[in-house]
């Protein structure tokens, strides 16, 4: 069993804006694999996959993004999961040009409340994530980052570039599950198949 989270909001108001990336990315491989997160578990909505012949639970918390954490730790010792070996994040990274992703074995959360809640949950930061890009595009937008821009609706065009970056966290994700951590790095975090130029 393997636990992939999608961070962000739960509500219609927040469904596309740059803060749900992640419940975006969860969404985006449930469809591919004809999934529905649906199912209410630990304060988070589910779905089941199979990636190279594992069970993957999608989940999306609903707690809302300050206490995402709540539900990851409610997750992880429902389904026993290491939080080393067993569980992905994915959500919204302001500090990374839209369109491009990051994998990561751990690190600090830096600014982001979701994985600082998750972070304080779990107790450690040693989870691995996928960071995706959702920084402003152009130099004329830099006014926009921040809390307001993190939770307004993205514009189409933002919309369409960060498509790119969701594909990539689907097949991120796979590779992650079927083939580590350490091979999803190697491949997803070099300049040339990570989108926009950092």
């Amino acid at each position: 069993m393997f636990l992939v989270v999608g961070l962000g909001n739960p509500g219609i108001e927040y469904q596309f804006t740059p803060h749900n990336a992640g419940f975006l990315a969860v969404d985006a491989i449930a469809a591919e694999h004809n999934a529905v997160v649906s199912n209410r578990r630990c304060q988070a909505l589910t779905g089941k996959i199979q990636l190279g012949g594992r069970e993957v639970i999608l989940a999306k918390p609903e707690t809302y993004m300050n206490l995402s954490g709540v539900a990851v730790s409610a997750l992880v010792r429902e389904l026993n999961a290491d939080p080393v070996r067993d569980l992905l994040v994915l959500y919204d990274e302001l500090d990374l040009p839209i369109g491009s992703i990051r994998v990561r074995e751990r690190g600090s959360p830096a600014s982001h409340n979701g994985a600082r809640s998750i972070c304080s949950a779990l107790g450690t930061a040693d989870w691995p994530r996928v960071r995706i890009g959702v920084g402003p595009s152009g130099e004329d937008d830099l006014f926009r980052k921040g809390k307001n821009y993190l939770l307004t609706p993205m514009r189409k065009a933002d919309l369409a570039t960060l498509d790119g970056a969701l594909e990539r966290t689907a097949r991120a994700v796979e590779t992650v599950v079927t083939r580590g951590i350490g091979v999803a790095m190697n491949e997803f975090n070099r300049r040339e198949n990570n989108g926009p130029a950092a």
